[in-house]
This record gives C-alpha cells, structure tokens and sequence, in this order.
C-alpha cells in the first residue's frame, strides 16, 4: 500500500482524513491511497507566490531553460522506475513511452526554444518598436513578463507525466510557480515524477508544488496574477470555468477537453494505396493507444461510400492481433482502463453509441484477456462500430466513450465529408490522409475553424510522421468548442499564457532600457575602439561604428556584374533600367553594396569576433546609381550569450548614401569572444 503524498509549502504530508483508495487496473487491488482534507491552500498560495515566484524571476529565460533541460536529463536518466510504477495503470509499456517519454521530450523542446528563441533576460520583446511619433523621439513596443501569481494545473488520469509536464515547462520557462493536482486514479506516478525532480535539487524553493488528492477551496483564493489549466472532462471544465471567484477577478483559464476527433480517408486513397494502409494502421493504433484513453484519438472515421466494406474489413483484420491482457507481458498490445469505474463510463457511452450504430467488432460481453482476470480488471476489447445514417444520428457526433471505441461513417463527396468533420463541434485534432493536394485544400478550408490541429499524412511523409494523437510542444494543443477553447503548447505561444502583455510607450532610451534591445534613435556610444576590437563582455548596447564612405564607380558595378554572373538588366543596360519605375538608370548591385559595407566596417585584424553567421530583416531603400557614395553605421543591438566561450552580438547596420538617405538596413550576426 503506497501512501500517496502531497509536496505543499516545502513539505511532505502524507495522506490524511478524506483519503480515497486506488486500486489496480490489473488486478482491482487497492495498491494506494491518497488525498487530505487537511492541506493549507492559503499557504500553498503563499509559498508560490512568496518564495517560488521571486525565486524564478530573478532567473533569465535563459537560466530557466537550462533548468529544464537540467530536470529533463535528471528525469530520463531515472525513467525506468516510472515504467515500472506505471503497468498498474493498466498501460503497456509503448504506453509508457508516450507518456514518460513524451513528457521528458515536450521538456527538452521548451528548453531549447528558449535558448534560442528568447533572450537571455527578463523581459520578453513582442515585436518590433512602433514609431508613434514624428520624429521618433517616442515610440511604443510590446513586452511580456511573469504573471506575479501561481499557475494550478488540474490534470487527467490518462498522462500522469506528460501532462504534467507540457504544463510544468512553459509556466516555468516563463517565470511562473506551480501547483500541481494530479487525477487521484493515477496520481501516484505523478508524485513518484515530483519527488524525482525535487531531488534533482534544480528547482528553487517554492517552484513546484503537489497536491495528491483534492484541491479544497484553492480556487476561491485566486487573483489576477493567477492562471488554472485544466485537462479533463467538459462538465468538470464547465464547473470550475464558473467558479464565482475566477469570473470576479478574471482569473486566465485555460480548458483542454472532450473532443470527438475524426479521421478522413481521401476520395483518392482506395484500397491498394499507400494512404489506405496508413489510414487504417493509424486508426487501429489511435483506438488501441492507451486503450483509447487519449484526448487525441480517433472517434469518428470517415471514408468514401465505395470503400466502407473494405475500411470496415480492414480494421478489424488488424484489431483481431490486438492483444488485450497484463500489460506487463511483452506480447500484450492493449491493456486495461485505469479503472472499473471508467469502464462502466466507456460501456455506458458505447451503449449510446450503438442505439445509433451497429457494433462490428468487440464484444465487451465475449472477449479473452491475456494473463489476468477480465472481471476484477478494468479490461474491454476494441469496440468498432458502423453507423449507416451519420446525418441524421446525434450520439455519434457528441458522445465520447473514453476508451478503444470508435464509429466508421461513410461521406458522398467532400462537403459531405467536412460537413460530418465539423459535427463535432470543436475538435483537438482532425486528421486526413490523402495524396491529393486539392483535397488537403478543400477540407482545410471547410473544416480548420473546428478544429485546433489538422493532420495530413501520406506516402510523401508518412516516414517522419508522428501520428494523428500525438501532440508536438512546437505546435498549438487544443481546440474550440467542445475541445475547450485553448491553446497549449506551441513553442513560445504556451509560454505566453503565464505572461502578461503590455503596451509600453516612451523616448528610444527608455524602451532600449526596459527590453534591453537598443531600439533606433537612442542613445549611440561612438568614442571607443572600434566594436569589432572589443570582446562580448565589454560591448555596450548602443555602441556605434561610423565608417567612412565610398564612391560607387560604374566600373565597380561592371566588374560585379560579370564576376558573379548576375547580369540582370537594371546593372548593365541603362535604356532599360530608365524604364523600370524603381531606377534612375544603371544602378549598383544591392549585395555589391552589402559587400562595400562590410569592407567599410570590418576591422580585419584577429579578435574578438569569431564568425559571422548571418543577417535578418535586410531591405533595399533607395537605388544607388554609379557615382554615389556610401557609408555605414553599425550599432549593439541585442546581445545574447550562448556558453562560456562566446555570445551572438545582433548589429544594427544602417547604409546611407551622399544625401544622408538610408539606401539599405539590415541586422548582422557575430559570434564573439568573451
């Protein structure tokens, strides 16, 4: 019996009045128990926000991104205990993989994107500054900081890590502590994870926090700096989302729930093709994944009219070498539901579902189970299910059985297909597997707004494919309607959900001091040695470089013409570059004048400045003609280290001819010396 406990306030408590049991999905054994009534919300908040909060937001993005990857390696060096604690959950352990692994791997992406996409500072820039005067001497840009409260995140039983973790990596990327409360059926696997990462000793005090059972009144003591995540069921959404207190003081709430996900087979993938065996392998895994206890899998499957028997037929072949038995043997394909009582629910809504459908394969009546005992266990077969009359069925299109239960619907033509898609009322993901890139076209457009993922795959990709269910950290998490109306994940937009967004508004100075990014018409520091001289240390934001200038010759432009081949019009034949609208006549090559402004600014010598590894932004302003001369400003920018050895320096280059007009702008790349 595993005492199940919570982390709350920088301590252990152990189970207390108000304990459930848990038991076995294998075996129906009480193998756990967890929950105490007794647990102070109060001062959980207050340690968060208290201790943990200030904690990671003295730390640079950059520092919490080395933290996750620091916790990540941690967790997968010791992933085998979570295995291993997981089998009586009833998953097998390909389950296991997307679950531990999956979550250890959403870490390692978050880590690395903001190492690479977010600067090594405290204030997150969104977007370019807006001159919002006329001589723009006052400017206005938006930046994202830490919400100053405590992210709760309410998850489901099916993900015990991985949810944990795709909500834990943003909301510590961005700064944020959390409170964690784990679904009690599986919550020992959670805290088994915690423990690990407490231990690990990478965390500040206060960052993570566990509650092992229920939440009390938590929610009534929130306030605006505070966010909830929830994933779970849409009437347990639809009761917190109305909590009084969250409505009174806009409490952010994000929701990823029910969502009746549907596969397409295109019009073009007969049996035969390459797509029709993909549609079906990815159908048969989607139904038997987790046992069908995935927020993701497939509980709709469309196909052309023509090819029902063959869909039908198909997978069943396959679900037949579906193994249902003890996860823990090696040739088990699907194990158990996490609980007896979740597999009354999925017999329930299967029950539903066949008032309007007729079940083809799985009888939950007549099935066998391999090395363990159907009736103490949380066992069920697939279930396949064929409904004949999808336009005028309801609980095909709205009741979601939680477990390996799905329904084939056949459509006569595309808008048929995507008037079925959208049935679904707001879907996670939708998925369509076609070679036609016409049909990709017509079903995105009719049917995008439905969903929030969708999925296509076929011969081209089906190699790299991860599969319709599997939510990457790089793209969006979530859905409308039904599915909840959030958006989790996808790359730094899941870090934003614990930032607030803020509109500031002042001099050039000011903003390059708050965003720590030199913004034009501030402050330049031209009285030093030239930058190129200057290690990465000692660079200063604003520090400028004026070169001298340079006179364009027509022979200059001739003899880059014909050494590199790029002979178009407008540098050769001055007839017709009058007639182009942009030219007055022959002008210069825009890289023979990127190539001039590097002469004018490199300082040749070996220094501080190890390599050049690139521009951004680069626009042409106005054309130069030959006997026009240039010249050139480069400014520090934006400084960001990469290790101990060397950071990039972002230069600010600006090209300007005899006229002092900008001729051409564009950001340099460095790699630099400490």
């Amino acid at each position: 019996m595993l005492d199940v406990q919570s982390f709350a306030a920088g301590r252990w408590v152990a189970p207390g009045s108000g304990a459930r049991n848990i038991a076995s999905a294998i075996s129906g054994e009480v193998i756990a128990r967890a929950g105490n009534d007794a647990l102070d919300v109060q001062e959980m908040l207050s340690h968060a926000r208290e201790v943990g909060g200030p904690a990671l937001r003295k730390m640079t993005f950059h520092d919490r991104a080395r933290m996750l990857k620091a916790l990540a390696g941690f967790l997968q060096e010791r992933k085998q205990a979570l295995y291993d604690l997981s089998y009586d959950t009833g998953a097998t352990l390909n389950d296991h993989k997307i679950d531990v692994d999956g979550g250890i791997g959403t870490m390692m992406v978050f880590a690395s994107k903001g190492r690479r996409e977010m600067p090594d500072a405290h204030v997150f820039l969104d977007g370019p500054p807006e001159q919002l005067g006329r001589s723009g001497q006052f400017m206005g840009r938006h930046i994202c900081t830490p919400l100053q409260g405590v992210a709760v995140h309410i998850n489901a039983f099916n993900f015990p890590v991985w949810g944990m973790l795709e909500k834990l990596a943003p909301t510590l990327l961005a700064g944020v502590p959390a409170i964690v409360k784990p679904a009690t059926a599986t919550c020992y696997v959670t805290e088994a994870c915690v423990r690990m990462m407490l231990d690990s000793g990478v965390l500040p005090e206060g960052a993570v926090q566990l509650v092992s059972g229920g939440l009390g009144d938590m929610l009534d003591h929130l306030d605006c700096q505070d966010a909830v995540a929830f994933t779970g069921s849409a009437d347990t959404a639809l009761e917190l989302r109305g909590n009084r207190n969250l409505m009174e003081n806009s409490v952010r709430f994000a929701s990823e729930q029910d969502s009746l996900n549907a596969s397409v087979l295109g019009p073009d993938a007969a049996p035969g093709t390459p797509e029709f065996d993909l549609f079906v392998k990815e159908v048969q895994r989607e139904m038997t994944a987790k046992a069908g206890q995935k927020c993701t899998a497939i509980r709709r499957i469309m196909v052309p009219e023509d090819h029902v028997g063959a869909v039908l037929e198909a997978i069943s072949t396959r679900l037949l070498k579906t193994t249902v038995g003890d996860p823990r043997a090696e040739d088990t394909r699907m194990g158990a539901l996490v609980s007896t009582a979740q597999r009354a629910d999925v017999l329930e809504k299967a029950a539903l579902i066949g008032k309007e459908a007729e079940r083809v394969f799985g009888d939950p009546e007549n099935f066998e189970v391999a090395g363990a005992d159907a009736e103490k266990g949380a066992f069920v077969p697939p279930m396949l299910f064929y409904c004949r009359e999808p336009d005028t069925a309801q609980r095909v299109h709205d009741t979601e059985a939680f477990g390996p239960v799905s329904t084939v619907m056949a459509y006569r033509d595309l808008d048929h297909a995507v008037n079925l898609l959208n049935r679904g009322k707001g879907s996670l993901v939708a998925s369509v597997i076609t070679n036609d890139g016409a049909v990709a076209r017509e079903l995105a457009l009719g049917s995008a707004a439905f969903h929030g993922r969708l999925y296509f795959n076929n011969r081209e990709s089906m190699a790299e494919a991860t599969g319709h269910g599997a939510p990457l950290p790089h793209m969006v998490h979530g859905g409308p309607g039904r599915a909840g109306g959030g958006e989790e994940l996808g790359g730094i937009r899941g870090v934003m959900h614990y930032m607030q967004r803020t509109a500031v508004q002042g001099s050039p100075d000011i903003l390059t001091a708050i965003g720590q990014q030199w913004v034009p018409g501030a402050t330049e520091i031209s009285d030093r040695a030239h930058p190129f001289t200057r290690t990465f240390g000692d660079l200063d934001l604003g520090e400028t470089f004026n070169s001298p200038s340079r006179t364009v010759t027509l022979e200059d432009i001739e003899t880059f013409a014909h050494f590199t081949g790029d002979t178009f019009y407008a540098h050769i034949d001055d007839e017709a570059a009058k007639a182009n609208p942009f030219f007055p006549g022959r002008v210069a090559h825009g890289y023979l004048l990127l190539s001039f402004a590097a002469g004018l600014f490199v300082q040749p010598d070996p220094g501080p400045v190890l390599a050049n590894t690139g521009l951004d932004n680069l626009r042409f302003m106005e054309p130069v003609a030959a006997g026009d001369s240039i010249k050139v400003r480069l400014t520090v920018k934006h400084k960001t280290p990469r290790n101990e050895e060397y950071g990039e320096v972002r230069w600010h280059v600006t090209l300007t001819n005899q006229d002092d007009k900008p001729v051409a702008e564009y950001e340099l790349l460095t790699m630099n010396a400490y």
